[in-house]
């Protein structure tokens, strides 16, 4: 059994294939904005291509482009390959990847939204199991109720200044991370935003 996972939620682009639970070949760097050019050439470096028996994707929240891309290969190579899909958030990678060397506080993930938000969502000590729906809120706000010492993430830092304290661990979601959190509830392989798009369509009405 082989999983092949992506990941282009965040500026970081990852890519792991899993095979029986063990990683055989991954790729993660911080692209910025060029999931686009990249994820394709990323995931034919894997072993075989790539190819798995079934593939897990990042659904968000985070970038929208880099959701919709990471979603819409993930369907492609779905529909191609004959395998099922599922998609996971971008905050639960996160917790699960944190929680080992947390103590025994909620985790609190933060990732960068847009228009002065963060995307955020706060998990038990494990790392696995949440304590709130995904949210998206303004930094001045969420700093004004933050009360934890630690934020996760890559929405940390904003947050940690805008508090003027507390401390910032700017955690990326890694693909290769992903076996921490398999087996949890798998979400379905579409985008999950939070918030209205930063542009909206040219006959879309005013308001």
């Amino acid at each position: 059994m082989r999983i092949l996972v992506i990941d282009t939620a965040t500026q970081a682009l990852s890519v792991a294939l899993f095979e029986h639970g063990k990683p055989i070949g991954h790729v993660h760097e911080i692209v910025g904005r060029g999931h686009a050019e990249t994820l394709v050439p990323a995931i034919a470096t894997l072993p075989d291509g790539g190819r798995a028996d079934r593939i897990a994707v990042d659904v968000g929240p985070g970038s929208f482009t880099g959701v919709r891309i990471g979603v819409a290969a993930a369907r492609a190579l779905a529909l191609a390959w004959n395998v099922p899909v599922d998609g996971y958030t971008a905050l639960s990678l996160v917790a699960a990847m944190a929680a080992p060397d947390h103590g025994s506080d909620p985790i609190a993930v933060t990732i960068t939204g847009g228009h002065g938000e963060l995307f955020w969502q706060m998990f038990a000590a494990d790392g696995k199991t949440a304590l709130n729906e995904p949210q998206s809120t303004p930094i001045a706000t969420l700093a004004e109720q933050w009360t934890l010492p630690v934020a996760y993430g890559t929405g940390a830092e904003a947050l940690v200044t805008a508090r003027g304290a507390g401390t910032a661990i700017g955690l990326y979601p890694d693909a290769r991370a992903y076996a921490m959190i398999e087996g949890l509830v798998a979400l379905p392989p579409r985008p999950l935003y939070l918030r209205g798009a930063d542009a909206q369509p040219m006959d879309a009405p005013a308001r």
